[in-house]
């Protein structure tokens, strides 16, 4: 071959290359999406990323320095690994010198929080859809299969996830109560005596300090909120018993992990209303959908 052949195959081998390089992949399709730089098309498989052993939320584990947005699938068996590290599908929130693994079953693995007293609580009612232990709970959408309930079940209000995106999930007691543990490690559901502790603490318009405010999201008037407390509470409303929805803008409702001893049907929660600056204590039946606030250990 001589030199300007040899010259021209080399020219037309570098062309391609950067063609090549700057080109969209597509798997099992010819023309893959015009935002993604690979896409891959299957009716029959799915994507299996890499399986490894985490050892914490906060650790590397067994891969070194891994990327922001790495995608695993973590192999730990629930309680032999810190931090909230069970089986299900992990990424890299942090970056590659500060690791955070997030599960995307649960949205996150870590919540902002805010220090009342001597007690640290979660700013933000839960949204996870999975026990501690990673099992799933179930999300239940109809009235009347919700109303027949005596297992754990999670709802968005008014089944919409917009309004989730907003204000969490709603969960029913029996969710509240499973032995597996519907808060994260590290945390739990509080007491109806963590409850009282908690407006003892804040004393007078406990509920206004408790409130978010500046917002309008909480239908006007949004008597006394102040917000003192950090705890930034919404009106994301409730599920009743029958699985209808009502209130949304106007009132809170938060689960205590206690059930009423003399009527065992029921179980205490406290609630927060638009024209009152009160943190309200009642019960009701189990079967109600209730946002949850989590306590620190």
């Amino acid at each position: 071959m001589s030199s300007m052949t040899r010259s021209f195959v080399f020219s037309c081998w570098i062309l391609m290359a950067a063609t090549y390089s700057q080109a969209q992949v597509g798997i099992g399709t010819n023309s893959p999406n015009a935002s993604a730089q690979l896409e891959m098309r299957s009716s029959s498989k799915g994507f299996l990323p890499p399986r490894v052993a985490l050892t914490a939320t906060n650790a590397a584990g067994p891969i070194s320095s891994p990327a922001t947005g790495l995608l695993v699938y973590n192999t730990a068996t629930a309680g032999t690994a810190p931090n909230d590290v069970v089986p299900g599908y992990y990424y890299n929130s942090g970056t590659e010198s500060n690791v955070r693994w997030t599960r995307l079953s649960d949205g996150k693995t870590d919540f902002q929080s805010t220090q009342i007293g001597n007690k640290i609580w979660m700013n933000e009612n839960l949204n996870v859809n999975t026990y501690r232990d990673g099992t799933t709970i179930p999300q239940v959408i109809d009235d009347t299969e919700w109303a027949n309930l005596t297992t754990g079940a999670w709802c968005w209000y008014n089944n919409s996830s917009a309004v989730g995106d907003i204000y969490g999930k709603l969960y029913n007691w029996y969710a509240v109560a499973d032995s597996r543990g519907l808060c994260p490690a590290g945390w739990h559901v509080p007491t109806d005596a963590e409850w009282t502790l908690l407006e003892t603490t804040l004393g007078g318009n406990a509920g206004g300090k408790l409130k978010a405010a500046g917002t309008s999201l909480w239908t006007t008037p949004n008597t006394a909120a102040t917000n003192s407390s950090g705890f930034a509470a919404l009106p994301g409303s409730l599920r009743g018993y029958m699985g209808t929805f009502n209130n949304l803008g106007n009132m809170g409702f938060w689960w205590s992990a206690t059930e009423v001893a003399n009527y065992p049907s029921d179980a205490y929660y406290r609630y927060l209303g638009n024209n009152t600056g009160t943190l309200i204590r009642n019960n009701y039946g189990k079967s109600y959908g209730f946002a949850v606030r989590c306590l620190k250990d």
